[in-house]
């Protein structure tokens, strides 16, 4: 008789130095938010206000988003929302450092503190992820 296979747990994914703990609930509850920045990232696209480079960022992560290619897939619980949600929140954070976040706060009817969300998940995102990773992510939206 074969064994079943073990489930990929997120701790077997995320490293534990980082916290993967605080982690995985960070991106558990921007994940959350999924519905809410879809809205955001459509008003964003629309608004004439928004410089055209941040647009056409958020135009690249939106696209990688709803594309059926992923990095890691989403049938991996938790973890496998984090690649579009990092994605999105590298984006938008760009964003908010280019339009600035009246702008962006103007546009968000999610609860809670959309900003305070976004710089903690880059920020735990920058001491979790390879530099490689970060590095290419800043070249992409900086």
């Amino acid at each position: 008789m074969t064994e079943e296979p073990r489930r990929l747990r997120p701790d077997d994914v995320l490293p534990p130095e980082g916290g993967s703990l605080q982690t995985r609930r960070l991106i558990a509850d921007a994940a959350l938010l999924a519905p809410n920045l879809v809205r955001l990232v459509g008003r964003l696209l629309r608004d004439p206000r928004v410089p055209r480079r941040a647009k056409i960022s958020l135009g690249i992560a939106a696209a990688y988003v709803v594309s059926p290619v992923d990095v890691i897939p989403e049938v991996v619980p938790v973890v496998g929302w984090a690649d579009d949600v990092i994605l999105i929140m590298f984006a938008v954070d760009s964003l908010i450092d280019r339009a600035g976040p009246e702008l962006v706060d103007e546009h968000w009817d999610g609860p809670g503190d959309l900003l305070g969300l976004i710089r903690e998940v880059v920020g735990l995102s920058r001491s979790v992820l390879p530099k490689g990773i970060t590095g290419a992510l800043d070249r992409l939206f900086g």
